[in-house]
């Protein structure tokens, strides 16, 4: 009877989080935005496995892309006594502060995906290289489209710095054709509900409409659904993260092609340079890092599994 009361204590303080008694591993923050979205939730799975394995205990937050949420977050991880944060940020202006203040605290920050606006407050900055990635689907969807016709674009977060990148990639390839016409270009914020109406809107506006070019898979799967209920499939859709839900749309015939940035191995490779460091005082990387992406159409969609690709 005692050794249960006992069992239960420590189940309820591991559930409190009380410093201690929950694990004598070091604490690991790792704060991205909702997991809602597959990317996001493959990146805080990918790097809390990681920190397992490395003897750390995953603390997993999420500041659903506010800024001042985030800021509280860190407030916890410091409070908390977390060894390193491991962190995919809610605005590059709005995120330097609360690094600053975790690196005032002891408490080092390890970046993924999406970067900040300055360097040497963040030991590291590992992101997908998108302007790489979107030239990547820039040139599959010019394939596609057959180098003419009128197509949209959709937007990311405009306060997200991968948005901008994304599209200016997006630009860099497409004026290259001149019968490549974009007729509308709207933010949906990486949103999928926020793509679909915005795909209605445009579809109404500018019914001529033969392609789609996407920010991101989530508001890629949007699009597809506004085209699937105005009967519109035959209008080509090409988006950016490599999820698996576009990856079955690609298997189905649907959506046609994305680009995979390896969320789940950047994940991880940020825990790995966070133990590095606070082990030896160094990751051996310099502190921006990019990896490259991977087209994913019909011929590789069957290898793609939780952003990455199977060998």
């Amino acid at each position: 009877m005692l050794k249960r009361v006992l069992q239960s204590i420590t189940l309820a303080a591991v559930l409190a989080g009380a410093p201690g008694l929950a694990s004598a591993a070091d604490l690991m923050a790792i704060i991205t935005p909702s997991h809602d979205n597959p990317f996001f939730k493959a990146e805080a799975e990918g790097a809390a496995a990681k920190a397992k394995e490395l003897g750390f205990e995953p603390l997993i937050l999420v500041h659903d892309d506010d800024a001042n949420k985030q800021n509280q977050l860190f407030d916890t991880a410091i409070a908390r006594g977390a060894k390193a944060i491991v962190l995919d940020n809610a605005g590059a202006a709005a995120t330097t502060a609360a690094v600053q203040k975790a690196k005032n605290a002891g408490i080092p920050s390890f970046l993924i995906d999406r970067e900040i606006n300055e360097t040497g407050i963040a030991v590291s900055q590992i992101v997908s290289n998108n302007y790489q990635g979107a030239q990547l689907g820039a040139e599959e969807f010019v394939k596609l489209m057959g180098e003419k016709g009128p197509y949209a674009e959709l937007l990311g977060r405009e306060a997200d710095t991968n948005a901008g990148i994304r599209s200016g990639g997006y630009k860099d390839v497409l004026d290259q054709y001149p019968d490549m016409k974009r007729v509308a270009q709207q933010s949906a914020n990486w949103s999928q509900t926020e793509a679909f109406e915005r795909m209605q809107t445009i579809l109404q506006a500018n019914p001529e409409i033969k392609g789609v070019i996407s920010g991101n898979d989530t508001m890629a799967m949007g699009a597809w659904a506004a085209l699937e209920a105005a009967g519109r499939t035959d209008v080509i859709v090409v988006g950016f993260d490599g999820s698996n839900d576009v990856r079955d749309s690609i298997k189905k015939g649907g959506i046609k092609a994305t680009v995979l940035q390896p969320a789940y191995r950047q994940a991880q490779l940020a825990v790995e340079q966070a133990k590095q460091y606070l082990d030896t005082g160094k990751t051996g990387a310099e502190e921006k890092q990019l990896m490259d992406c991977i087209l994913i159409n019909a011929d590789n969609a069957d290898k793609l599994e939780t952003f990455a690709l199977k060998d």
